[in-house]
């Protein structure tokens, strides 16, 4: 496999296990960014533009980044916090009214953004046409009861997260998140990562075609990947009636992560598109300066970002999870580089996050997705290396 880019002296294992990545686990095409105190000192990419073609990936290829979305769209609730325009304590319904029907009257801002609201499912899933109209999501949430006693515990909110965060934005703004990102964090910093792919995007073909792609077996020598989820876990996502079913089927059945008009969209908990670098800039700006451009979060608020809010075994994902404030937090579920370190992972593979500690900031993303959903053997291998070259 050829490898295109370059590291910094010192980062040359990341070279070496992104290659060992198409070897050993099956990539296809994939790119990784890292950048270090503002300065970027990972970039790499090879393999194929699309998972089913042959064209090479390009410098500047973007994928479909799924659920690390979530840590994109997570920004802007804190950034508005932070500019004093929203109150993280108060109810949701001061802001959205209609929201408060059938027992939610009392869920609060802070409790969408760490996944304690009680609404991960929905009794009436959408359709991938409704989903196209950024007002069906909301509707559907306000609309629906809590399936817990909103603050009492937490579960993740696999795409209801995306419809309240969205409507919260809009309601404050009136804009929503992907319009807020695109002008407010996209265009000073220059990031290749879009919330709803532009038109002039798309027909660039900026964007590759992703897919499943199956586990290698073992090899002989017991080298190879080992990915079997313990059985309470299997049988989570097998049974139609469990919450985790229930909450990844919000929109039933899932829309074709290729379609252009779902690309054009913004769902903020599922279909970013970015970058490694984009992602993994997005990020350096979160904690620190990059190119003369201020951090985004005061101290203040990279503190909030990743004080743990929720943690222990979660309802939806059926293994323990941590989060902070729409970022998840470093932990057995979700290996980041170490404590301190706040993201988000993508369903099948991507990834994004920051290890404040280090002044590391990170963007894996790759157009083969896995079974995994929150600790890819791939973008694992990757964390490892880096821990290395520190």
């Amino acid at each position: 496999m050829d490898v295109n880019g370059t590291v910094a002296e010192g980062f040359e294992p990341v070279r070496d296990a992104f290659a060992r990545n198409f070897e050993v686990f099956g990539e296809r095409g994939a790119a990784v960014a890292v950048y270090r105190d503002g300065r970027k000192v990972v970039d790499l990419w090879g393999g194929t533009h699309d998972l089913d073609g042959t064209a090479p990936w390009r410098h500047g290829t973007a994928q479909v980044v799924r659920s690390a979305t979530k840590g994109v769209a997570a920004a802007v609730p804190l950034m508005l916090h932070q500019r004093g325009d929203l109150d993280l304590d108060a109810p949701v319904a001061e802001y959205w009214p209609e929201f408060k029907a059938r027992g939610k009257e009392r869920v609060l801002v802070r409790q969408v953004l760490n996944h304690r609201a009680g609404l991960p499912v929905l009794d009436r899933p959408i359709t991938p046409e409704q989903a196209l109209d950024p007002a069906r999501g909301p509707e559907a949430v306000a609309a629906q009861a809590p399936v817990w006693e909103p603050g009492t515990d937490h579960g993740y909110h696999a795409l209801t997260y995306g419809w309240m965060l969205d409507e919260l934005v809009r309601r404050v703004t009136g804009r929503r998140t992907g319009e807020w990102i695109a002008a407010e964090i996209a265009a000073p910093l220059d990031l290749e990562l879009w919330l709803g792919l532009p038109e002039a995007e798309e027909a660039a073909g900026r964007t590759g075609r992703v897919g499943r792609i199956e586990t290698p077996e073992p090899t002989a020598g017991g080298t190879g990947p080992r990915m079997r989820p313990k059985r309470s876990v299997t049988e989570a996502y097998d049974d139609p009636a469990s919450l985790t079913r229930r909450a990844f089927a919000a929109i039933t059945p899932f829309p074709d992560q290729n379609d252009p008009a779902y690309r054009a969209v913004a769902l903020p908990a599922t279909n970013g598109i970015a970058t490694a670098d984009g992602l993994a800039r997005f990020y350096a700006a979160l904690i620190g300066a990059v190119d003369g451009v201020p951090a985004l979060f005061t101290p203040g608020t990279l503190a909030a970002a990743r004080a743990e809010e929720s943690a222990g075994p979660d309802r939806v994902l059926v293994v323990g999870t941590r989060f902070g404030l729409g970022f998840m937090l470093h932990g057995s579920a979700s290996p980041f580089l170490g404590p301190g370190s706040f993201g988000h992972p993508g369903r099948g593979g991507s990834l994004g996050f920051a290890d404040p500690e280090t002044g590391v900031a990170f963007g894996y993303v790759t157009n083969g997705f896995r079974k995994t959903v929150t600790a890819d053997p791939r973008a694992q291998a990757l964390l490892r290396a880096v821990r290395a070259a520190l």
